[in-house]
């Protein structure tokens, strides 16, 4: 079982940086792919990006690709989405999960555990 704390949303301003953390309590953590996902309001829980056990491969979303980056300390047991000129359609709950498996999904039903989730709003 792995529990997954995700930390560091708030309210910015268009344009503004935020880091999320993502810690796990397993010290295996490092044996799980991860992933972030986000869901704003009427709509359906969709992939941010992901990265491997290693850390050598990461994925993103066609719509952050260049704006957010994924990372990993295994040590720390701890993942984290960086995210750089942000805009209001990037409001949303954003999710930590953890996959078992060896290879980035961008599904939802790949990763067996979730965080409470962390809101980020960003104005215009």
């Amino acid at each position: 079982q792995v529990q997954l704390v995700e930390s560091g949303g708030g309210l910015v301003q268009a344009g503004d940086s935020l880091r999320l953390s993502c810690v796990a309590s397993a010290r295996t953590s490092s044996r799980y792919v991860m992933g972030w996902f986000r869901q704003a309001p009427g709509k359906e829980r969709e992939f941010v990006a992901g990265i491997t056990r290693s850390g050598g491969g990461t994925s993103y979303a066609d719509s952050v690709k260049g704006r957010f980056t994924i990372s990993r300390d295994n040590a720390k047991n701890t993942v984290y989405l960086q995210m750089t000129s942000l805009k209001p359609e990037d409001t949303a709950v954003y999710y930590c999960a953890a996959n078992p498996g060896v290879l980035i999904t961008t599904r939802p039903a790949g990763y067996d555990y979730w965080g409470q989730g962390t809101q980020v709003t960003v104005s215009s």
